[in-house]
């Protein structure tokens, strides 16, 4: 399935694309879905061929594009819900680490189920580089997902924690916010129009004030605020998140939510003082990415401070015009807690984790492939054990970097096999929809989001 060259990709779209440097147009859409597509797909993500990996991206978001399938943000909607235009309802954003295409696909089945279109595809800046998904890859795969489903209208995809890396940022300041700028760019030029920027990671609560323990947290924030508004296509309003508490430290408080919201007001009007700032927030409330793992590799049972939560949502949209706070780490928690968010009037909602254990632990995994992903962790990531940890805390905790270097291992896997774990996520998608109330919402979205094709231009000479 893999081409051999760019000319090879450009003959395979005879009949189905008609394609030019700065336009794609679909002739034949049964034949781009019946024959083309997973084609196009499995270059995109397997290819060593960088020109042929970047056209076939392009010819998928391109093709998407004239079918009404558009990479948009979700900025309209969150303005609306600050404006308490609407409420009782949680946005699901979704981290995809393997099986992107097919899980992908059961999502866009789910959305189209339930006439819902208020749902998220993200992925983390970690996430990227040990699943080995670029965000041009990822953009185009999702994109891909919904040309075979027949889906049409805005396609959130966020960047999910763009971290700060303490440590780095310490020591060479200017170097660690270059990098991030760098990320910041191709998720943009991928189509990546909700970003979420994590600078919590620079609160030090060992300072004596909130103000000095929050002080770094949104002057970078707002840095970044204005980068991306400076780098933003023309006529889209990116939306971007800050984050007040890292996720798996203390819960956070009101105070925290104002001293940041406040430093970070002025100190983005002071950089650009027509800057639009964020439009939701990140708070800790008692969660952890992936759970806390026992020593039999099950998951202890968490329970969120959804006082708290509720609380901050209220001052986020009642003080600041926000649209909420977003709760993370949240797929692992027991199913009764899900309905709570729409009742505390959670903004959105991260989950992650929860999919991959389905995908791992699924009856239709091949133990084979099970086994020799478990093999290739405990051999090649031995140093990443930590101590005391029991071989099922160390897979369960590290097993999420075995989609990476087995990427084209899950993408080989039978096409009823991989349908048939999509079917037992795509379940669980639909429980969330209907916990956090997202059905039947194609219509405020619609009413709040603007569809702007991008102007992408052909990557390669053809």
């Amino acid at each position: 399935m893999l081409f051999s060259k760019v000319d090879e990709v450009l003959s395979s779209v005879d009949g189905v694309l008609s394609v030019s440097e700065k336009e794609v147009k679909v002739l034949n859409e049964n034949r781009l879905k019946d024959e083309l597509i997973d084609r196009l797909v499995y270059n995109a993500a397997l290819s060593d061929n960088q020109d042929i990996k970047e056209l076939s991206c392009w010819l998928i978001r391109s093709a998407a594009e004239g079918l009404g399938i558009i990479c948009s943000s979700i900025q309209g909607l969150y303005e609306a819900r600050g404006r308490e235009e609407y409420k009782d309802m949680s946005v699901p954003a979704v981290n995809l680490r393997g099986l992107t295409y097919d899980l992908s696909r059961a999502l866009f089945r789910c959305g189209l189920k339930n006439n819902s279109l208020s749902f998220i595809f993200e992925i983390a800046k970690s996430e990227i580089a040990y699943t080995m998904q670029s965000p041009s890859e990822y953009s185009a795969v999702i994109l891909a997902a919904a040309i075979k489903e027949n889906y049409r209208g805005p396609v959130f995809i966020q960047a999910d924690h763009v971290q700060v890396k303490s440590k780095n940022f310490l020591s060479d300041r200017a170097k660690e916010i270059d990098c991030l700028k760098n990320v910041i760019k191709k998720e943009l030029d991928a189509g990546f129009y909700n970003i979420d920027i994590d600078s919590s990671t620079l609160v030090d609560l060992d300072k004596e004030t909130v103000d000095e323990q929050q002080s770094f947290n949104y002057e970078v924030a707002a840095e970044l605020t204005d980068y991306i508004r400076k780098h933003q296509p023309k006529g889209i309003e990116v939306s971007v998140g800050g984050e007040i508490g890292e996720v798996g430290s203390k819960n956070s408080t009101p105070e925290e939510l104002k001293v940041f919201m406040d430093g970070y007001n002025k100190k983005l009007k002071e950089i650009d003082v027509n800057a639009k700032g964020i439009s939701k927030i990140s708070v800790q409330t008692g969660t952890s990415h992936g759970g806390v793992v026992l020593a039999d590799g099950s998951v202890a049972e968490v329970k969120v401070d959804f006082a708290t939560l509720e609380t901050l949502s209220k001052i986020a949209r009642e003080d600041y015009g926000l649209g909420g706070a977003v709760q993370h780490g949240a797929s692992t928690l027991p199913q009764e807690a899900f309905n709570k968010f729409t009742k505390t009037q959670t903004l959105e909602v991260h989950l992650a984790t929860g999919f991959q254990n389905t995908v791992y632990e699924s009856k239709n995994l091949p133990n084979e492939l099970r086994k020799e992903v478990y093999d290739y962790l405990k051999s090649e990531l031995a140093s990443q054990r930590k101590e005391g940890q029991t071989d099922e805390q160390f897979i369960y905790t590290l097993r999420k970097k075995g989609f990476g270097p087995f990427k084209k291992e899950f993408m080989d896997l039978p096409c009823d096999t991989r349908d048939a774990i999509s079917a037992e996520v795509e379940a669980e998608f639909d429980f969330l929809f209907k916990q956090m109330n997202v059905v039947n919402t194609k219509e405020l979205v619609l009413k709040h989001v603007t569809l702007i094709k991008s102007k992408t231009t052909c990557p390669v000479s053809i």
